[in-house]
């Protein structure tokens, strides 16, 4: 019996293997990818993030729900990318991976689009390590959906970070208490051409690739709000 598990075992590790490699023509749908489920759900400003919390976030991440990110051995996993503002305006997108947790991207034949808003430079902060989990070393709340439901919520106030899902057309606020994100180095090397920092890509120090130009105009549209603090 135990032979047999292991065998399975080591045959779908070699099946996910290559789903968590990364090469440049990945990298670059995925960054596609993200720019299109964030026009979709905001294309919908009834249904999608509040305006006025856009304006006061830091950061986005954005973790397009796809074929390849499934349950590895009991656990979660997807890739996608984030992105902060810059004097400049909004950065290159950085490379990051999210596993564990409450983090479902695959449910039967179910994909399920994720994002978080950074909120304060503490939950900025924290994409500039390698790894950090949320609950834990940043706050978490599940986000309000609506064109004017930040106003009825205290939720800004006390989160670091705001986290939304969509699955089957379906948007809203879900809390990725206990899950983990990490950097995707290979991505970064991937896409930029050489190692490149966390503060070269967030502080805009890198140009924003051509596929990252959709994504990129569509959080243009929602300038710094003045009255943003720093906590």
């Amino acid at each position: 019996m135990y032979k047999n598990v292991l065998i399975v075992s080591v045959a779908g590790l070699a099946l996910v293997l290559p789903a968590l490699a990364s090469d440049r023509e990945d990298d670059i749908g995925r960054v596609e990818k993200a720019g299109r489920v964030f026009h979709e759900i905001m294309a919908t400003p009834d249904k999608g993030i509040p305006r006025d919390l856009l304006e006061r976030a830091k950061c986005v991440a954005i973790i397009p729900g796809e074929e390849k990110a499934a349950f590895i051995f009991g656990g979660n996993y997807g890739k996608g990318v984030a992105t902060c503002r810059t004097a400049g305006g909004w950065s290159a997108p950085m490379f990051i991976a999210v596993g564990g947790g409450s983090f479902g991207f695959q449910i039967g034949a179910s994909f399920t689009d994720s994002v978080m808003l950074f909120m304060n430079d503490h939950a900025l902060h924290s994409l500039l390590g390698d790894k950090f989990k949320i609950g834990g070393d940043v706050t978490v709340a599940a986000g309000p959906v609506g064109r004017q439901a930040s106003a009825n919520t205290d939720a800004r106030l006390d989160a670091e970070i705001l986290s939304y899902s969509r699955s089957k057309g379906l948007f809203a606020g879900i809390s990725l208490d206990g899950a983990v994100v990490q950097a995707d180095h290979s991505g970064d090397r991937s896409m930029y051409g050489h190692d490149v920092t966390h503060e070269e890509i967030l502080g805009g120090k890198m140009a924003v690739p051509a596929s990252a130009h959709r994504l990129i105009e569509e959080l243009d549209s929602y300038p710094s709000h003045r009255g943003s603090d720093n906590r």
